[in-house]
Order: structure tokens, then sequence, then C-alpha cells
């Protein structure tokens, strides 16, 4: 058993939560006033069969590590350590001591790499003067340990060897290498470079990139390999020092490599973080989550550039994080407009637009063909509309891109219902949004949100197995494994009650079959219409025939 689980079955959530919030009993939950926000009616709620809490008024919540991440300010391993010492249980790292000695040693390596690396920039050197000219200050240089690995092959090494580090564990840590054609050989990974450290969120150095000095060398930026203390997935360049200032200004500003970084950092951009040699992947969504639920991409304008913030921002939205991104001159990235004009770059941020207007304006200005545009929308906006978790932003976006491209709103719901992960068994919902209302969202979420957070608050019980049976029958499809939003269960449990009985919610799956079968019917009929104006006599036949069908179930809820 790990020691997060030892954890929880030590520690109830109501224990956590009880030094912070006085909760009283309601139903099957305990309620009280939030800790995050000032008010007279409590809206925070805990759940200690699920070990969960929610927070109506700052749309936040979680389980006990999350809490307390919240409440102290911390980070996960920070939470870790406060509620150890709270259960009596001891922190395990790793499977045996022999292992936490290996990470252990492996921490004092990088340490002292990076330690070798900054005392070899020489400040009247080559490296320095190059460092200086990409337009970084001494300040910035110092701040961030950027070091120098020289244009030798066993420096590090020699000098690592010699302070009783092995080749072994210097090659665990992605320091040195083994020759390929030569076994035995070691030598060092990182020559002739620019060093930036690569720290984890505690501020321990895991890995390094490493900036050719040499014009000739053909990988421009080499990254540290994969190690048990580096997984390039898990961890953003800067995050250590960006974090506080995500959480103040309530967004994280994502650009691609250190010297970008570095230069928005330098301008006052200090909730700037970066990606290293890798897409943007959940495990960095989930850190920065911690601090904020927007997401600001500040990538080259080129065509890669524009690719990597489309798959990026697929990756956040499908997260349930608000995206935007920052439209740079032609040719430029944010380094060279941090160095060459701060306060353009400071307007083009305040001018970011949501990631679905940004590309809508991006295509539009290169495609000026009506048609190719909307081919090019399809497969570039649409993918990012149908990522939306939020229902009601979902379809303001929907609004907006038909509007923009001369379509109908109706056209485009047709293409998204095509598209993967998409429809009405996937719909989540952003957790710092009021739960949907079905007079502000399409009906048959909202109404598919309560049937699935019903089941998900009250299981083993003969009102979710009826709910799983009737949804699955409604739908023609398997009820979906993946639970909805805290948020939803919580809001279900206080409309429901301690108890509900198997029928309880009858008349709620009477109004979903009924608002399932109406909106097919609106779908089946703007089929027919878009048939009959095209005269395909085959989709005008079917399109018929599904209404036909279609109106005479309906016609049994009369």
């Amino acid at each position: 058993m790990d020691t997060v689980q030892k954890i929880k079955e030590k520690l109830s959530i109501l224990e956590v939560v009880a030094p912070y919030v006085k909760l009283a009993k309601s139903g099957r939950n305990y309620k009280g006033l939030s800790p995050f926000n000032k008010e007279k009616t409590p809206s925070f709620y805990v759940n200690p069969e699920r070990g969960t809490y929610y927070c109506f008024s700052s749309g936040q919540g979680g389980d006990q590590f999350e809490f307390i991440q919240k409440m102290e300010g911390v980070d996960f391993k920070g939470a870790l350590k406060i509620l150890a010492e709270k259960a009596g249980v001891e922190i395990v790292y790793s499977a045996n001591k022999e292992d936490k000695g290996k990470q252990d040693k492996l921490f004092e390596a990088m340490s002292r790499a990076e330690n070798q690396y900054v005392s070899l920039l020489d400040t009247k050197g080559p490296a320095y003067a190059y460092a200086l000219s990409r337009g970084l200050s001494a300040e910035s240089i110092k701040d961030w340990n950027i070091g120098y690995a020289p244009d030798t092959w066993r420096t590090l090494l020699e000098s690592l060897e010699a302070s009783g580090f092995t080749k072994q564990e210097l090659s665990a840590a992605g320091l040195v290498k083994e020759a390929d054609e030569k076994k035995g050989t070691w030598y060092d990974r990182f020559r002739n470079r620019l060093m930036f450290p690569i720290k984890d969120i505690a501020g321990r150095t895991v890995a390094f990139t490493g900036r050719a000095l040499d014009p000739n060398d053909q990988a421009k930026y080499l990254n540290s390999p994969e190690t048990d203390l580096y997984k390039k997935s898990e961890i953003l360049f800067g995050m250590h020092k960006a974090k506080d200032a995500i959480r103040t200004r309530g967004f994280a500003l994502l650009v691609e490599g250190q010297m970008d970084l570095l230069m928005l950092h330098q301008i006052g951009f200090t909730n700037t973080v970066a990606l290293s040699g890798t897409a943007l992947s959940p495990k960095h969504l989930t850190l920065v989550k911690r601090y904020a639920d927007n997401l600001m991409l500040a990538l080259d304008s080129d065509r890669a550039g524009l690719n990597a913030s489309m798959k990026n921002a697929l990756v956040a939205l499908k997260s349930g994080m608000r995206v935007k991104a920052v439209l740079l001159p032609e040719g430029k990235d944010p380094a060279d407009l941090a160095t060459e004009d701060p306060k353009e770059f400071t307007k083009r941020v305040s001018e970011a637009l949501p990631i679905i207007e940004f590309f809508l304006s991006v295509l539009a200005e290169s495609e000026k063909d009506s048609h190719r545009l909307i081919i090019k929308a399809e497969q570039v906006v649409l993918p990012l509309i149908a990522a939306i978790q939020s229902p009601m932003e979902r379809e303001h976006f929907v609004g907006i891109a038909a509007q923009r491209l001369g379509s109908t709103p109706e056209a485009l719901r047709q293409v998204l219902a095509r598209l993967p992960q998409e429809g009405v068994e996937s719909t989540k919902v952003v957790t710092n949004q009021e739960v949907p209302k079905s007079e502000k969202v399409k009906p048959s979420v909202s109404l598919g949100l309560s049937i699935r957070a019903l089941v998900a608050g009250y299981p083993e019980t003969a009102l979710a197995k009826r709910l799983k049976g009737e949804y699955a029958r409604i739908i023609g499809a398997p009820f979906p494994d993946e639970p909805p939003p805290e948020q939803v269960i919580f809001e279900a449990g206080i409309a429901y009650g301690e108890a509900p009985d198997e029928l309880a919610a009858d008349e709620l799956i009477t109004v979903f079959e009924k608002t399932i079968l109406t909106e097919r019917l609106s779908d089946a009929t703007v089929r027919l219409r878009v048939a009959e104006a095209s005269q395909n006599k085959q989709e005008i036949q079917d399109a018929s025939e599904a209404c036909r069908s279609l109106a005479q179930a309906l016609a049994t809820f009369k």
C-alpha cells in the first residue's frame, strides 16, 4: 500500500477539513462556510464516503490532499508531508532504502554538476558573451544558475568520479554516456554548451538543456534523457519560480524553450513556464491547474508553432482549462519581441484571443477562398470547440464560428456530433462553473449529467442500477464509466437527500428520454431540409423515415 492510501485510511477528509471549517451534518454530506471566500450562506460541502469536498462559491473541490494544497499554498509533496505527520505515517518515496539512497545520490550528482557548470561560466568568456548577446541580463544569468559545459570530453566525468560517483550513477542521472562503438569508454553528454538547469516544483535540479555555442553543431538544443528524476511529461521549465505569479495573475503563460521564458521573466511576465522539447501533457496541465485554470499560449507564429498551439490547446481544453493565444508577428518568437519591444509584447498579451477566435482569425487571414476556409476550420477549429468541457462555452463558440464562417450553428453541431469523443456521454463541466441548468444549455446535457451524478452519488443502490439501465437504453450505448465532476455529484446529493428509493428519479428518466427524442427529431428535420435543398433522394428518404419514427416515439409521451 502506498503512502497516499495509508494516509487516506488513517485520516478521513472530515478530520482534515474540520480544523479549517465548522461543519454540520446535511443529509449524506457535511456543510459549512467556504474557507476560500467570505460568505453568509454555507456553500462548502464534504462527503466522507467519497472522501471529497466541493466549494460552490469558489468552484473548487477534490480530496484531502487538494484541500491542504489550496489552504496551505503548497504542492502535492508539501501536502503529503503535512498530512503524513498528522496521520503518523512514514513517507516512503521508493520501494526500499537502497532505492531511496539511489535517488538521493542522483539529486546530489545533478546539484554537483549544476555547481560545476556555473563555476565554469567565465564572465569574460565567449559563453557568457553569447548569453548577453541574446538579451539575458547578468542578474538573470545568476538567478537562473545558467552555466557552461566546456568543449572537452570528460571534464565533468572526471570531476564527479573524483567526488565518489560511479559512471553508472552519472549515466543514470543523464550526465555522461558510454560510446556506442567502444564499450567501456565514457564521456560527458554536454559539451561546449550554455547550460540551463531544469528543476522540479521543489526547486531541485533534475535535468539540463544545453544550447550549442558552435553554429555548426547540428543539435541546436540538447536535453537530458528521461531518468528516475526527470519525466518530460511531468515537469515544466520554470514552474518552481512561476507558480506564485500564476496563482496571483490567474493564468500561466506557456512558451517553447528556455530562452523565451527567461526573456519574458526579465520583462515582468513571471507567470511564464516553458516546454522542453516535448508536447504539453495531461500531467503538465495537472501541475498548472494547482495554481490557475487559465492557460495562454505564446508559441511561434510559423506553421510548426501554429500546429503546436493547436495540439497543446486541444489537450488543455479537454482538461477543462480555458485557453487563449497571443498572436506574434510573423518570424518573431517571444524572446525576439521581449528583447526588441517589451511594450509591444505586453500589448499583444492584453489582446490575446480565446483559442477558437485566434484560429478563426489566423485561418481567415491565410485562406481567402471561402470554401477552403470552411475545410480548414473543420479540421482545426471544430475539434477545439468539441474539446471545450463547459456546454455553455461550447455553445457560445459554436455561434461565433458559425457567424465567422458564414454558416449556421445547426450545421456546425452536425459536424461536431460526428467527431470522436463528442456528444452527451462525454460532456464534462469546468469545475469553477455553476452546475449546468437545463434552460441555459442543451437540455439533454444537463439531464444526462444529473443521471450520471445520481449514479455516482448513490452507488450500489437500486436507484443507481435503474438509472444505469434506463440511461443505456435511451442513449443506445453502455453507461459511461467516467463519473461527472464532484460539483454535479454534490448538487445531486443536495437535491435527492440521504436515501432516495428506486423510483425517486423516474420523472428525470422520462424527461431525459423525451428530451433526447426531441433533439434527435430536430437534427433529423435539419438533415431533411439539407437533403431536399441538394435533391439527394436517398438522404431525403432516410431523413424522412427518421423524422416519422422519432415523431411516433414522441407521441407516446403525450
